[in-house]
């Protein structure tokens, strides 16, 4: 009988110690603005972080945001120091692009694709040089209009395709948004519409294009495990 209870006893004790050594994979979202929002209540960040835990799977994950609204992707290099390496991540999950496209209509201060490419690899590297897993997301939609009419749908689809490039060529996963979001837009979006169907003002996402990143961002990372 005492056998039998300090058997039971070690494999309690032993049970115990796995679960409090047992690491959480933390994973960084850094982005800009819809990243940002990413965090709200009906952000993509927070439905990924309750579809997780409705699988049970809740103990072995950490989601944190690092998107600033406004940023193109050579913000992103300047602050990845603070905001993604000092919190020691396991994944990286980069979603930038939208900001150095619309810019260039809105504001003039867009980002010429050879110099998103350089920085996007700066970024990239000084990851990989940590060991850190990366994911890169292709910029989803500036308009929703699925026939190629939106202003910037050449310059995305440019971007996108340097994206693919990049992380075929380093043998990353890629988050597919802009076809992705593309593909779903064909199939939902009768009357052609510029916003409405997944996002709120044609960049950002409403509730429904919130769950469809959350959907598409938890595809991509399980893939890296």
């Amino acid at each position: 009988m005492k056998c039998s209870l300090g058997c039971l006893l070690l494999v309690a004790i032993t049970a115990l110690s796995f679960v409090h050594l047992q690491k959480r994979t933390r994973v960084v979202f850094f982005g800009d603005s819809i990243t940002q929002g990413g965090i709200g209540p009906k952000g993509y960040i927070a439905k990924l972080d309750s579809m997780i835990k409705q699988q049970g799977l809740g103990s072995n994950y950490e989601l944190v945001g690092a998107g600033i609204s406004g940023n193109k992707v050579y913000d992103l290099y300047l602050r990845m120091e603070t905001d993604v390496l000092e919190r020691n991540p396991d994944i990286v999950v980069i979603y930038v692009g939208v900001n150095d496209v619309w810019h260039k209509a809105t504001s003039g201060t867009g980002t010429d694709l050879d110099k998103f490419e350089k920085f996007y690899r700066a970024i990239i590297k000084k990851l990989t040089d940590r060991k850190i897993k990366v994911i890169v997301c292709t910029p989803a939609v500036i308009g929703e209009r699925y026939d190629n009419s939106n202003q910037q749908d050449g310059d995305l689809n440019r971007y996108s395709s340097s994206i693919r490039g990049i992380a075929k060529e380093l043998s990353l996963t890629v988050c597919d948004l802009r076809k992705d979001f593309m593909a779903y837009l064909q199939t939902n979006n009768a009357t052609n519409a510029e916003k409405g169907i997944l996002t709120l003002d044609r960049v950002h996402p409403n509730d429904a294009g919130s769950l469809f990143l959350a959907n598409e961002m938890w595809q991509a990372i399980k893939s890296t495990q």
